[in-house]
Order: C-alpha cells, then structure tokens, then sequence
C-alpha cells in the first residue's frame, strides 16, 4: 500500500461523515489486505532463503574442487525460469549487475540526512467517538 493510499484511509477515519458500518468495511479489507500481504511475505522468504541456500552450496562446492558447482544455483535459476538463454541475455544481465553494485557503491558513499524533530502529519482529523 502507498504512502497516499495510508493517507486517504486516514483522512476517511477521520471524516465526522463516516458511519461505523463503512469503518467496519473499512477494517475487514485492511485485515484482507494484510493477510495478502503476509503470504507474498512467507512465498518470497521461501524464495530468498533456497536462492540463499543455492548460492552458499555453490561456493561451499567450489572451495571443495567439486566437479559441478554451479549445480546448485543453476538448478535453482532453472526451477524459476530464470537461466540466460542465449548471449545477448548474459550480456544483459552483466551488464545491469555493473549498474547495480555502481548505483550501491553510490548509496553507501552518500549519509542519509534525516531531519530533526517530530514529523508534521499529513492528515490531521478532531476526535470523535464511534456510535456503539
């Protein structure tokens, strides 16, 4: 969800219009959303943690002179679809790792500069309470 999503669901809570039942709806597709959210969370861990897996099996069999290292990752790109296929594809995929760790390199060099103080808030709404 966007930052001007989170805004506008803040601006309708705090609208005196708003009646408990639209709030109740309001809820139930936020804990929907939430719930979607939490599974495209748990799929890619999964995802993270076999590539992860892959990566540290391959340089283990590396260091080990075995006869295929690569097996385990090239298994694992190709269980994904995500194998090169021909060589304009690997000289794409070098070519945006270059561009990768250079706009990285760029990041680490560079100190974030947060501001000092409280945050203003965006939507500011008066109190009310809910009908029971």
């Amino acid at each position: 969800m966007t930052r001007s999503e989170f805004d506008d669901i803040r601006a309708y809570l705090a609208d005196e219009a708003t009646h408990a039942g639209d709030l109740l709806r309001v809820a139930r597709t936020l804990i929907d959303d939430l719930e979607h959210a939490r599974m495209r969370e748990a799929v890619l861990r999964t995802h993270y943690l076999r590539l992860l897996t892959a990566a540290r099996a391959t340089v283990a069999a590396d260091i080990a002179d075995a006869p295929d290292p690569l097996a385990f990752i090239k298994h694992e790109l190709a269980e994904r679809g995500q194998l090169p296929a021909d060589g304009e594809a690997v000289q794409r995929i070098l070519s945006d790792a270059r561009t990768a760790a250079a706009l990285l390199a760029c990041l680490e060099q560079k100190e974030t500069i947060r501001p000092r103080g409280m945050r203003s808030r965006r939507c500011v709404g008066t109190g009310r309470r809910l009908p029971r």
